[in-house]
């Protein structure tokens, strides 16, 4: 058996190594979590950092128990319900959000809502951390001082045109904001392009003060008088009161089971209920016995999908705010009427309910004491504005709520929007087996999932679960990989409308997953192959 004991894996192969050193000096997943999160959040500075927002699943090997922590990005002290209802163009055919005139909730200073991302890195690292905050930060200071080079994925990005009219493209949050410019623009006003070296000394003098002063500084500090000043300067929701006040969510986990095994994840307004729902309807049928993304498979799976995502249209919300049924939603019984629902033929028809975006990302570590970390966080498609001297991107998500007033993921300050991010443990026995989370909107709900049914129903290993073909399907269309044959759409399409996505690998939610053999504890990892990341055992 190798005596490597430690994994980590994310879509950001610095941050992955910068995490693994960790591991490596004898740090526990959590100060690898948190060290590679910090990281991510320069290599990607428009999908994640202290700007945004974060969710955690921990094993706890001491406790012996899961734990799940949710710091959310809120809506401002200033929001109203019916503030933008007579803006809105139409909802994003994609999902992802809402369009609205002048981009008032995509791009600016009015999509920002207050951030919980430090507040969960600190609490996380006070926790069940070894490691110091200033040791946490550390790294991604000095890669942000050194600079880093620009990757393939990262150019494409930045060059990709929008699909439709109203969406903001990547490069369009940027230019949209002066100091966003200043930093992550040429002096020509060009992106910079592949093998260029970026650097942001700002962003690295903002990690260092906060390494010095603490992590309560971004809330109630320097940093929080002078990101409230700039913010209410320009007429932002978040006030120095949102700031001030902000709290993490607890006990934020949600569990079910799944042919013995157990699956915690977490809870509203996030992926977990709908992830469990649809395993609790697969459970009732044999699928180890169906050729892997046959035809029959994929259609049942996608019928799963599908009803699973009528239940979630139309309660999942935010459970400070509305009464959102999860047991309801993750009972054994729910998922048989649903079985008999699919098994009689009848028509399923979900509530089209715009997402969030699927710019996120997400990173799981397994140490040799056994803990088991899956943390995805994100800024959405961030919100472009960076405080002048600061160096990070806000958020922008505001873009998630229902512009209109009266439905349960409408606008109200405080509140936060519903997200598919469900960062997931799987065990048997008590003895964790499986660790994965992804970002990609709802699309992660399904592609977490079938990675489960890879592992547990066909026996894969996590590296050959994270590369199959994957699907979809949450409303009227199973769209699938470039790599699931004509001729199984063919046979598909008999019974249900089915498109390709012009992706081989991508285009969903990019599977980040970790594996411990039950037999031997030797550890194992998959990073999906639409990203650029890497599992390193160490």
């Amino acid at each position: 058996m190798s005596s490597k004991q430690n994994a980590i894996v994310a879509p950001q192969p610095l941050a992955v190594e910068e995490g693994a050193k960790v591991l490596m000096r004898g740090g526990n997943a959590i100060d690898a979590a948190v060290t590679c999160a910090f990281v991510q959040g320069i290599l990607d500075p428009q999908m994640c950092g202290i700007g945004g927002y974060a969710l955690l699943s921990f094993y706890s090997a001491a406790e012996q128990r899961f734990i799940a922590i949710d710091g959310p990005a809120l809506a401002g002290a200033k929001v109203t319900e019916d503030m933008w209802a007579d803006r809105v163009i139409r909802p994003n055919p994609d999902g992802w959000g809402y369009f609205l005139q002048g981009r008032v909730n995509d791009a600016g200073y009015s999509s920002i809502c207050t951030p919980g991302w430090v507040k969960t890195m600190a609490t996380m690292l006070e926790r069940w951390g070894t490691i110091s905050w200033a040791e946490a930060l550390a790294p991604a200071a000095r890669i942000a001082e050194d600079g880093f080079v620009v990757t393939d994925r990262m150019a494409t990005r930045w060059q990709r045109k929008a699909k439709y009219p109203e969406a903001t493209e990547l490069l369009d949050y940027i230019r949209l904001n002066a100091e966003a410019s200043r930093v992550y623009l040429k002096e020509d006003g060009s992106p910079y392009a592949l093998g260029d070296l970026l650097r942001n000394p700002d962003y690295a003098n903002t990690l260092r003060h906060l390494g010095e002063r603490g992590a309560e500084d971004f809330y109630t500090g320097e940093l929080a008088a002078r990101m409230s000043a700039d913010l209410a300067a320009n007429d932002s929701f978040v006030t120095a009161a949102d700031l001030a006040t902000y709290q993490l969510r607890e006990a934020m986990a949600v569990s079910g089971t799944y042919r013995g095994y157990r699956v915690d994840s977490t809870t509203a307004p996030h992926g977990g209920p709908t992830l469990i729902a649809i395993l609790n309807i697969l459970e009732g049928y044999d699928l180890a016995a169906m050729e892997h993304n046959s035809p029959e498979y994929i259609y049942l799976v996608a019928m799963a999908m599908k009803a699973a995502f009528v239940d979630r249209n139309r309660h999942m919300a935010d459970p400070n705010f509305q009464d959102v049924p999860v047991d309801w939603m993750i009972a054994k019984e729910r998922a048989a009427e649903w079985r008999a629902h699919i098994d009689a033929g009848k028509p399923i028809s979900a509530d089209f309910v715009p997402t969030g975006t699927p710019d996120t990302t997400h990173v799981s570590v397994i140490d040799s004491q056994g803990n088991c970390v899956a943390l995805t966080h994100s800024l959405g498609a961030s919100s472009g504005v960076i405080t002048p001297g600061l160096g990070f991107m806000y958020n922008n998500s505001m873009i998630n709520f229902n512009p209109w007033p009266g439905h349960v993921n409408s606008i109200a300050p405080g509140k936060g929007r519903t997200t598919g991010m469900c960062p997931t443990v799987v065990s048997k026995d008590g003895a964790p087996q499986l660790v994965l989370g992804s970002p990609g909107a709802t699309r992660i709900i399904t592609s977490n999932l079938q990675v489960i049914l890879n592992v547990l129903d066909f026996g894969m290993s996590v590296n050959e679960a994270v590369y199959a073909p994957r699907f979809d399907c949450q409303l009227n269309t199973i769209r699938v990989h470039a790599r699931i044959p004509g001729f199984v759409r063919e046979e598909i399409a008999k019974k249900h409308p089915v498109e390709m996505l012009p992706y081989s690998h991508g285009g969903f939610a990019l599977v980040h997953a970790l594996g411990i053999d039950p037999t031997t504890s030797a550890r194992s990892g998959g990073a999906d192959t639409g990203a650029d990341g890497m599992a390193l055992i160490v």
